[in-house]
């Protein structure tokens, strides 16, 4: 789903908006994120999953098209956990069972 789908679809779910106000919305919610992250924090949004910033270190790696080693500079990624509830929601739309046992894994 792009951008502008979900500002499409939560303006059809919500006909008291405007398609104008879901896209400010919609960019409003990103830009929240966005900053939050980028100020270090982490994001969580209960039942969908949590977004985090996490540092990469300096390594060296292996160019594959001519097998050069090169050195790779440290950066920072963004890391995305998804919740349990969303990995059952996902789950159940594919048909996999639940796990038996009751086991979690974190």
């Amino acid at each position: 789903m792009t951008r502008s789908e979900l500002v499409a679809r939560i303006a059809s779910s919500n006909p008291h908006l405007r398609h104008r106000d879901a896209e400010r919305l919609v960019d409003a919610v990103l830009r929240e994120i966005a900053e939050a992250l980028r100020q270090g924090h982490r994001v969580e949004l209960r039942g969908f999953g949590a977004f985090s910033i996490k540092d990469r270190a300096p390594r060296v790696a292996r160019d594959p098209r001519l097998g050069n080693t090169v050195q790779v500079a440290s950066k920072r990624v963004l890391h995305f956990k998804s919740s349990k509830l969303l990995n059952k929601r996902l789950n159940e739309a594919l048909g996999v069972p639940p796990k038996k046992g009751g086991t979690s894994e974190s």
